[in-house]
């Protein structure tokens, strides 16, 4: 497949069928033995960022205080559970993203969003540094309308910090969260099972303005 042709995400007919079974992944949690998979019942609320290689994206959240338990996977495009290899021939329409399960009364959202807009460049479009392809491209995808909205403001504040930067525009997809679909066991906490393993994930050096990071 072509550099073009993994730029663009491919239509509902274009992309391969995907299946029925589910990924089988570990109960539990590599660093911190909680749960991976759901049900999460309140206080809980989840979260899903997409910013690059997910290796190093998912270190940067179960690192963070509050956050409860971390898994990488697949979502926003068609697909339905896709393996490793299908979402990087570029025919799936999917990112490589981060659910992230936290408790707000110990870390806020707009904290997790400060993460997520610092730790890496959301104005790359269809790769993040040295990895290219639509899977690796920025994405928030949102639980309810409180979300969607401390998202799309910090849009707005970031944006204006890196253009004092000198950067372009954001390119980051902001939607309502669609399904997530977790990737293998082996990517699991990968950092912390390889500690030396790959990390693509590098930030702008850009903080998002404190009033960002309140509601």
């Amino acid at each position: 497949m072509g550099i073009e042709r993994k730029l663009r995400l491919p239509s509902a007919t274009e992309a391969l069928p995907g299946r029925s079974e589910v990924m089988r992944v570990p109960a539990k949690h590599f660093v911190n033995g909680h749960a991976l998979t759901g049900p999460f019942a309140p206080p809980y609320q989840q979260a899903i960022f997409g910013m690059g290689c997910f290796w190093g994206a998912e270190r940067r959240f179960w690192q963070t205080p509050g956050v409860f338990t971390t898994a990488v996977g697949y979502a926003g495009g068609v697909t339905s559970n896709p393996s490793y290899e299908e979402v990087c021939s570029g025919a799936t329409g999917h990112s490589e993203v981060v659910l992230v399960v936290f408790d707000p009364a110990l870390v806020a959202y707009e904290e997790l969003l400060r993460v997520f807009w610092e730790a890496h460049d959301p104005t790359q479009g269809m790769r993040q540094g040295n990895d290219v392809g639509t899977q690796y491209r920025s994405v928030i995808y949102t639980f309810g309308d409180v979300q969607l909205d401390a998202a799309r403001r910090s849009q707005l504040a970031f944006q204006q910090a890196l253009e004092a930067s000198g950067y372009g525009g954001i390119t980051t997809e902001i939607r309502s969260a669609p399904p997530f679909y977790y990737a293998e066991h082996y990517h699991q906490q990968y950092l912390a099972k390889v500690p030396n393993g790959y990390c693509g994930l590098g930030g702008t050096g850009v903080c998002l303005p404190m009033e960002a990071a309140v509601l």
